[in-house]
Order: structure tokens, then C-alpha cells, then sequence
């Protein structure tokens, strides 16, 4: 993704308070037998109950290969971690996803060097046309690439 080669980070996030009692709280109730960690089963129903859909394979296998091997599932600082990290990737996809709809004025789903040129324009008045179109031909030759 551009922000990424952009060298910028999406912005740090802090639950609230509630949002972080409503973490332990699903935490405690996925905990089966209050044994004090999550198993990997515990961990998928935890994130059906945060986020509304079961992990993949792939994303239980990533999470579980990186607990501490000492332990036998995940604590809850680990997991308070790993749910932070997640909703602050939900947001960020959806700061994202709403900045494209604003400049997609054509609802195409895909923008023109046009419309890019006029989304710099507002955003970045300063900015020659020389870079924006380095910048469109990169992410264009790039996506031409992932296909």
C-alpha cells in the first residue's frame, strides 16, 4: 500500500476504557476453566466476538506461533496487544477506504490519473505535477505487478 513506501504510519490508537473492559471481559469468558490464557480455540471465538468473523488458519497459526513457547496459550496482555493491533488496522483500512470514496467522484471504484491529479490538488495544492505522476505510474506499474 502507498503509505507503507510513503515511509508513514498509520496514527497510534488507545481503546477507551470501556472498549478495554469489554477486551478482558471477552477474554475472561473465552478463558474456558479460568486457566489464565487463551488456547487457540479460546482465541478464535474471542475474535468472532470482537470483530464478528473466525480467523483463518493462517491468522490463528500467525498469533499462536508468536506467544511465548514457555506458556500454553495466549495471556491477556498478549491478547489485550493483539486486539489493539487489529482495531487499529480496522481503522486505519477504513480511514482509507473513506479517503478513496471522496476522490472516486465517479463511483468506479479505481481513480484516473485525473481524478488523482484533483485529489493532490485539494490535498497538496504545492505539489508539482511532476510527482503526482511518478507517484500514479509507481502505484499503477505496481498493481499491474500484483496481478
Amino acid at each position: 500500500m502507498f503509505y507503507s513506501q510513503a515511509g508513514a504510519r498509520p496514527r497510534t490508537w488507545e481503546a477507551s476504557p470501556s472498549e478495554h473492559k469489554k477486551w478482558v471481559e471477552v477474554f475472561k469468558a473465552c478463558d474456558e476453566d479460568n486457566k489464565g490464557y487463551l488456547s487457540r480455540e479460546d482465541f478464535k471465538v474471542a475474535v468472532v466476538m470482537l470483530f464478528g468473523y473466525k480467523p483463518s488458519k493462517i491468522e490463528a497459526d500467525s498469533v499462536m506461533s508468536s506467544v511465548d513457547p514457555n506458556t500454553s496459550g495466549i495471556q491477556l496482555k498478549e491478547f489485550l496487544d493483539i486486539v489493539r493491533k487489529k482495531k487499529e488496522a480496522q481503522l486505519y483500512c477504513s480511514e482509507v477506504r473513506h479517503i478513496f470514496t471522496a476522490f472516486d467522484r465517479h463511483y468506479r471504484g479505481y481513480l484516473t490519473l485525473e481524478d488523482f491529479k484533483k485529489a493532490f490538488k485539494q490535498v497538496a495544492p504545492k505539489l508539482s505535477e511532476r510527482i503526482i505522476l511518478e507517484v500514479f505510474r509507481t502505484l499503477k506499474t505496481r498493481k499491474a505487478a500484483e496481478k
